[in-house]
């Protein structure tokens, strides 16, 4: 039997999260024959892991086309497109369904493990682009297995690397020794066991996105309800009229909410902020947590502290690919500059696919949250038209594929870091920035609930 050439091998996706699964949809649309390997055991086990989260985009602009198209011949019909999901939402009522159309074309409990070229390692030219990938995995059970594919898809997100702590980006001298008192997830203030963590006790929050904003608002709702439950919101810079979101500005409303429930949440007195405060190091003073910053400063003890100050990209499988990743960002040279923090946080990526997200490997792919590296602003519709654009490539339709279309609503927030070494940059709206922000932030009664993720 004649070994498949390279074209007739599938094309496999790593990760059954909703880039990964949309992914598979557009190329099953191609006539291209999708395998999707989840480390998990069911289809978006990163997102279930926040399943109590609500996201801060609705329905409309959480499902993809192509998928929607496969989904419809058995009945599913997308939920109201105005209504925001929970994580838990998504994965039940989008995720799983998709996935179990796709059948076998994705496999649970396969940990990629590595990927290459066959017959070649990093260093060898020869005839390189003419070999099919390999494609290391564990199973659940413990074997190890290798697969070939004609081109390979990495959606596999972020989320199992939280950045540490530590101002510099490395772990802060002692959070390790402290793990059992550290988290680096928004809690779940639902799950008695963990409501008994932080109810009646003091709790760090450091960071400033979304994810800290959820947090912050979830521990005033328990201040309310359990005296003595008090929050510290640890920022690196200064609070500013940026530092808590677009406000009534931003054209996602929940997003906008969510940053007046994080502001609220400090004018009650539920959270007190501490600024310009860069950790370094993490004591015991008895059985609580003291914070030491660069700057020698030692905040007051806490018992708990969460830790939400962004993830990274696993780029340990990758070691034998040749990916030309931005040394700062570690995202695709192509499209790091659309999406530097340093510069955008806006909605100011410009249209982006195939093109931003190849290298010098071709047919390997980082897609979704992973193509961001440790940039923060990615939304799920940008990950859907990049495997648009890049099934159409792999399909042969350059056309189709370089007709990229992405419009994102407009954050109201002004971006960037600011200026490192300004403490006043933050307070006044100066450093890097792309669009206005509302000179004031007035406090929504009635606001949506709590929200995170994309």
């Amino acid at each position: 039997m004649n070994a498949p050439t390279t074209d007739q091998l599938p094309v496999v996706v790593i990760g059954a999260g909703p880039i990964g699964l949309a992914a598979a949809a557009h190329l099953v649309e191609r006539g291209i024959e999708p395998l999707v390997l989840e480390a998990g055991p069911s289809a978006g086990t990163a997102v279930r892991d926040w399943a109590h989260v609500r996201l801060f985009s609705p329905w409309a602009e959480v499902t993809d086309p192509a998928a929607e198209k496969l989904l419809a011949p058995t009945g599913w019909v997308r939920p109201d497109g105005a209504a925001y999901p929970t994580g838990g939402d998504w994965a039940a009522h989008y995720l799983q369904p998709l996935a179990d159309v796709l059948g076998d074309k994705v496999r649970y409990g396969a940990t990629v493990t590595g990927i290459g070229r066959a017959g070649r390692d990093r260093i060898v030219d020869a005839d390189r682009d003419e070999q099919p990938f390999t494609v290391h995995l564990h199973t659940a059970d413990g074997r190890e297995e290798r697969l070939t594919a004609h081109a390979v898809i990495d959606a596999s997100g972020t989320w199992t690397i939280p950045s540490p702590m530590g101002a510099d980006g490395l772990p802060a001298v002692g959070e390790k020794a402290a793990a059992d008192r550290i988290s680096y997830r928004v809690p779940d203030l639902k799950d008695p066991a963990v409501r008994a963590r932080y109810a009646g006790r003091r709790t760090a929050v450091i960071g400033s996105g979304a994810s800290a904003f959820t947090a912050l608002a979830y521990l005033a709702d328990l201040a309310k309800d359990e005296p003595g439950t008090h929050t510290t919101w640890i920022l690196r810079r200064g609070i500013g009229a940026s530092t808590f979101g677009g406000g009534e500005a931003d054209q996602l409303p929940a997003r906008g909410a969510l940053g007046l429930r994080a502001k609220a949440a400090v004018e009650a007195g539920h959270a007190s902020a501490v600024t310009g405060f860069r950790t370094q190091a993490v004591e015991y003073d008895g059985d609580q947590l003291v914070l030491v910053a660069e700057d020698g400063r030692r905040l007051d003890p806490v018992d708990e502290v969460i830790v939400l100050t962004g993830f990274r990209p696993d780029l340990s499988f990758l070691s034998e690919v040749r990916l030309g990743l931005d040394e700062r960002l570690q995202a695709p040279t192509g499209l790091a500059p659309l999406i530097d923090p340093n510069v955008h946080s806006c909605g100011t990526v410009y249209p982006h696919g195939v093109n931003e997200l190849s290298h010098s490997e071709k047919g390997v792919y980082m897609v979704g949250m992973k193509s961001y590296g440790r940039a923060p602003t990615f939304l799920a519709m940008t990950g859907y038209e990049q495997v648009r654009s890049i099934a159409a490539a792999l399909a042969g339709d350059r056309e189709a594929a370089e007709r990229v279309e992405l419009t994102l609503p407009e954050t109201g927030v002004c971006g960037g870091a600011g200026l490192y070494d300004d403490p006043d940059a933050a307070q006044s709206g100066q450093g890097g920035g792309c669009c206005a922000a509302p000179a004031t932030l007035q406090i929504a009664l009635g606001a949506p609930s709590a929200s995170g993720g994309c």
